[in-house]
């Protein structure tokens, strides 16, 4: 129970025609919103989902002392595609090859506006793949969005990225349960055993386990142990297909990749009037400061604010750590509620 209002709710967006040119049959999207919308519909802050999450994994940061207060603001999750609430291959027999960030965010527009008559956001507040949607929506709605809050997120999927998602679905892929496009006979558990140990690498920092944090902060009582609990187990709950389908949705993240924008960055980045909080991980291994650095150049109104964590991408997500939640909640309150330089 809460001390708010919550509501929950499926839309259905019917045959969704995709930006591949292919169709997602019988579409829908799950959402859950905290809050109450106020009388102008001037108070929403959209939460899009982020890899292998769904909302109940995110709401850790609502609440009146939290991130996101829903006393002030009416707070919409939509889950991703893909992440097993919404229409993903675990519930979609006739699943398309891809479906990106592109396609998340036009389906988001149609939930807002055809569910609560909500045409613009406060905010957007993205971490990770929600930071990667959260970045399309400002670029690709540029008259709807006053702010966008990027935690630990890019215009475009970095290469160096790229290659940590292409070893995971190389590993999956070479699963003998792989029939081919992502898609499976049975679960894969030898290949998602693999695939946490290889995620367990890339989401913390060098000096996260430098500092035997996995043993001191969360308590394992050895390395095995915590890649087994910590890692594992938290992937071995979604179904090979669905983390697949995410993957090539990750892998194509690019602001530009579509025909308003013609694989220009620079110009994408440049039609983007909301202003943006970036906030990178200092020591994340594949959403790098130096990515949003380099876009900040292009970008009218941005404000660059490092996490400084050595959590890794986790910092972004810090649902067990006090130090940088109390960062994260400082920042991005006052970033929230201020039209003036932080």
């Amino acid at each position: 129970m809460t001390g708010w209002p919550t509501a929950t709710g499926t839309f259905k967006l019917g045959d969704l025609p995709l930006q591949s040119g292919a169709v997602l049959p019988g579409a829908h999207l799950r959402w859950k919103a905290h809050g109450t919308l106020s009388p102008g519909r001037d108070n929403v802050v959209l939460y899009p989902t982020s890899y292998a999450a769904q909302h109940p994994d995110l709401e850790w940061l609502i609440g009146p002392d939290g991130v996101l207060d829903p006393g002030r603001w009416f707070i919409v999750i939509p889950d991703m595609f893909g992440n097993g609430l919404s229409s993903s291959p675990s519930n979609t027999p006739d699943w398309p090859s891809l479906v990106t960030a592109w396609d998340n965010v036009q389906a988001q527009r149609r939930l807002l506006a055809e569910t609560w008559g909500i045409e613009h956001l406060h905010a957007v507040y993205g971490w990770s793949m929600g930071a990667q949607q959260a970045y399309h929506w400002a670029a690709l709605f540029p008259d709807r969005v006053a702010r966008a809050v990027i935690n630990c997120g890019s215009a475009r999927t970095a290469t160096h990225n790229r290659v940590f998602l292409k070893g995971l679905m190389a590993v999956l892929e070479a699963a003998p349960e792989h029939r081919g496009a992502g898609r499976f006979s049975a679960e894969p558990a030898a290949s998602l055993r693999a695939f946490g140990r290889i995620y367990a690498g890339w989401a913390l920092s060098q000096d996260f386990y430098r500092a035997d944090l996995h043993r001191t902060t969360l308590g394992a009582p050895d390395l095995d142990t915590f890649l087994r609990t910590d890692w594992e187990e938290r992937f071995a709950r979604r179904p090979a297909a669905d983390l697949y389908a995410q993957l090539c949705t990750w892998d194509t993240g690019d602001i530009s990749r579509n025909p308003g924008f013609d694989g220009d960055l620079a110009r994408a980045l440049g039609a983007i009037t909301a202003r943006l909080l970036l906030m990178p991980g200092e020591t994340d291994l594949y959403f790098r400061v130096a990515d949003n650095t380099a876009e900040l150049p292009h970008l009218r109104d941005a404000i660059l604010r490092p996490i400084p964590s050595i959590w890794g991408h986790r910092a972004g997500n810090p649902s067990t750590h006090p130090a940088d939640a109390a960062f994260l909640r400082d920042t991005v309150r006052a970033f929230l509620g201020s039209s003036e330089d932080m």
